[in-house]
């Protein structure tokens, strides 16, 4: 069954089984359109005529002359809005939030002392990087370390297999999802 939207005129293509007698709501996956659709119906008394004697006719068929429906364009005007979302003046009134335009210092008052923070992830950008130069600092001094220390050999080895052990583990993860 053909279903043609009634809004922009855009055909569908539907199974005879999808629409029941009492009817079912579709809508245009074009424009977004919802009607209720009921069944086509199609003239199946229609059959085809039985052979007959020949009727001889001199007029030849002229085809006929089809006039394509042009589609018109619906012309949305969109409203302009009176402040813009992101303005300071739409942004305090609607939600509260006043922003200045210098950017605003992290700062604690203690004990009538002020403390600039530094917050947590730039916190934790500089733990791991102190933690990678530790490491690279006893792999490159690691002889020396030994040579001066010979305990130290099997924290050291145990320490970079524990690294080397954590490099694969992130890897698989990384490969694997």
């Amino acid at each position: 069954m053909i279903l043609t939207c009634n809004s922009c005129g855009k055909k569908f293509v539907v199974p005879d089984a999808a629409i029941t007698a009492s009817g079912r709501m579709v809508q245009c996956g074009s424009c977004g359109n919802k009607w209720k659709q009921y069944p086509i119906n199609e003239d199946k008394n229609n059959k085809p005529a039985l052979k007959s004697s020949k009727i001889v006719s001199n007029t030849k068929p002229t085809p006929q002359k089809t006039q394509k429906i042009r589609k018109v364009k619906k012309s949305v005007v969109k409203k302009t809005r009176e402040i813009s979302l992101y303005s300071p003046e739409y942004l305090a009134k609607k939600h509260g939030i006043k922003i200045n335009d210098k950017e605003p210092k992290k700062t604690i008052v203690r004990n009538g002392k002020q403390k600039v923070t530094f917050g947590f992830y730039n916190s934790l950008i500089v733990f791991v990087f102190l933690t990678i130069l530790l490491s690279r600092i006893l792999y490159f001094s690691q002889n020396f370390i030994i040579s001066n220390i010979p305990l130290s050999e099997y924290y050291l080895e145990y320490f970079f297999e524990s690294i080397r052990n954590i490099f694969e583990i992130w890897k698989n993860l990384v490969t694997n999802y």
